[in-house]
């Protein structure tokens, strides 16, 4: 425990203090604001910050610097948290540490419907649907719902699918779903199904078991034999998955194993999942800035932003912070906080001991990636010529089909790694149809217009998936927008497309480089451009798929405007419509089999 020396004079202002929701902001000498929070009771919360003895170096250091508290209350905790993320967001506090991957978690769901559906989820919930998790990664969750489907048999086709078959699908035949689309089994066995797939999520696998038991023993009991022996396989499933899917600890509980680890500059958090007993696997979490973090206070931020957003289980295992610290900032976040505690038995230090493990783990592939990043990227300054390494580098590539469903990509490389969250895609139009100049033309315009303008953010190098025709456009555009004093380079694909043979092309007429196939300022370039390739061909597929439905549908005689929003509103988009067989499509008002079957043809 550290003890806190604070200059501000805090005691007059904690007696005034509300005890409404609301945002406090901590205030340092210029006016600096050194950290945001949220607190669903802002004296309660503010005045923690000002004890004695306080359990992180680091916020001490900070409590210590802090000449004024400013606060602002506000009418429920979720205008307080998106009043806190819009303050972070615009004033960078150097105190908060965030960790920006920390809302991707995914979910499975199951749907309110008559004939409910099992699903894959991420974002916002909705009212009426049952959610399940969080999953430490998409592969825990797709994992458990094949899992669920082999187990339970429960449909996973959107509701558009569901309400127009006309006969069971192939996961029927592979013994994946029951199909109760068409009334392969009846509805209060399906409802069952569900209550069992239901109890499974929530780790009362010992309830799954005495269930399916009773029923395969009344089934027996009823001389149907064939149905009892169903029920004997899904019982001996069930048991192989819990024994040999997961690691297992033999007890139903819910339990989140939180650890730090600090090593070569890095920090990270490790949070690894136990559901029903079952170890759903972990994820690693680097926060945005780590100078000068402590695991301790890595662990406390972490834990802060994770429950905020995501419900809590029973208990928390945590190793590397103080677990009094833990329990009461979970008393502030939280209306039921779970039980924290250090890991006492022996399932638990084995899953705390394996969580380490993949920190320091995690913590080695990062500076691997992040050493061989900074490698490519001063290789790269050096071949450029450039005055400084660049930090950021955005491409551009240009995709089409013929000239139909023209599409630009812009991808971002920004530090270590390509940033995702900023890539950007432009629809072309108003163009003649192939013309990749006049599209490299639009797309740079609209991307650099507001750079030019003093908005949006400036990047260090530009590349240009072409040749000298591309480059000498973007770089017009780039003269027009006084942009000139950012470094472009164009990539020209060598000899038969080989990768390997790239010349780099420079926009002011300088010879073209080639830097061969071993140059690691190559290497970089090459992932960044063919990203931005992948990104620009998806993007052109999906847009153009859309277009030669909807232009379909528009060219059939007797199908129109009418006729087309019928069919898109009864099978859920024009995909949908693809999918329908002649008798769905013969369910539609206004449309009898002749019509039907003269869309069926159009389509396929």
């Amino acid at each position: 425990m550290r003890e806190t020396a604070v200059s501000f004079d805090y005691k007059p202002f904690l007696r005034s203090l509300t005890e409404a929701p609301g945002v406090y902001r901590m205030i340092g000498v210029d006016e600096e604001v050194l950290y945001v929070g949220k607190a669903k009771n802002l004296k309660r919360r503010v005045s923690n910050y000002f004890q004695k003895n306080h359990p992180s170096p680091r916020i001490a250091l900070m409590v210590a610097q802090i000449v004024r508290v400013d606060t602002t209350a506000v009418r429920s905790e979720a205008e307080a948290l998106i009043l806190e993320n819009n303050l972070i967001k615009s004033l960078k506090p150097r105190y908060n540490i965030l960790f920006r991957d920390d809302k991707s978690y995914p979910y499975i769901a199951i749907t309110g419907d008559a004939s409910p559906r099992l699903a894959y989820y991420r974002g916002a919930f909705e009212k009426g649907v049952r959610y399940f998790g969080p999953f430490p990664s998409s592969w825990a969750a797709r994992e458990s719902i094949q899992l669920l489907q082999r187990l339970f048999l429960l449909r996973t086709c959107e509701n558009s699918v569901f309400n127009n078959r006309s006969r069971p699908c192939l996961l029927h035949q592979i013994k994946r779903c029951s199909a109760p689309c068409v009334g392969v089994i009846d509805a209060e066995s399906y409802a069952r199904d569900v209550k069992l797939a239901t109890l499974f999520l929530e780790g009362r696998h010992s309830d799954v078991i005495d269930s399916l038991t009773a029923r395969m023993q009344a089934a027996s009991d009823a001389f149907a034999f064939e149905q009892a022996a169903v029920f004997r396989d899904q019982i001996r499933a069930l048991q192989t998955v819990l024994h040999k899917q997961f690691v297992d600890s033999g007890k139903d509980e819910d339990v989140d194993i939180l650890v730090a680890e600090a090593a070569g500059g890095q920090v990270c958090v490790n949070l690894a999942m136990v559901r029903g007993g079952r170890h759903l696997g972990d994820r690693a979490q680097f926060p945005s800035a780590s100078e000068g973090l402590g695991v301790a206070d890595a662990l406390l931020a972490y834990v802060e932003q994770h429950y905020r957003l995501h419900p809590a289980p029973t208990k928390l295992v945590i190793e590397g912070a103080d677990v009094e610290a833990i329990r009461a900032l979970l008393e502030d976040v939280l209306d039921r906080p779970p039980i924290v505690a250090t890991a006492r038995f022996q399932a638990e230090k084995a899953w705390a001991e394996m969580a380490l493990t993949n920190a320091r783990l995690a913590i080695e592939t990062r500076l691997r990636e992040t050493g061989r990043a900074e490698a490519q990227l001063d290789a790269l300054q050096a071949a450029l010529e450039l005055s400084e390494r660049p930090q950021r580098i955005e491409c551009f590539d240009i995709s089409h089909t013929q000239g139909e469903a023209t599409q630009a990509s812009c991808v971002v490389w920004e530090g270590a790694g390509m940033k995702k969250s900023e890539y950007r895609r432009f629809n072309i139009s108003g163009i003649t149809p192939g013309d990749d100049y006049a599209a490299m033309r639009q797309a740079l315009t609209r991307r650099y217009e507001k750079v030019a303008a003093g908005e949006g953010v400036r990047p260090d190098l530009i590349l240009i998936d072409g040749g000298k025709g591309q480059v000498g456009v973007a770089w017009e555009v780039l003269t027009e927008l006084g942009l000139t004093s950012i470094a472009m380079v164009g990539v020209a694909k060598g000899e038969e497309r080989k990768a390997g043979l790239e010349q780099l092309i420079y926009p002011d007429g300088r010879p073209g480089l080639a830097l061969g196939g071993e140059h690691p300022a190559l290497h970089l370039i090459q992932i960044v451009r063919d990203e931005a390739h992948r990104f620009a061909i998806t993007g052109m597929r999906a847009k153009r798929s859309k277009t030669r439905l909807t232009s379909q549908l528009e060219d059939i005689p007797g199908v129109g405007p009418t006729r087309r929003k019928k069919l898109i509103e009864t099978f859920g988009g024009l995909g949908g419509v693809r999918e329908a067989t002649v008798e769905d499509l013969c369910r539609v008002e206004g449309i009898n089999r002749k019509m039907a079957e003269q869309i069926y043809n159009a389509l396929h």
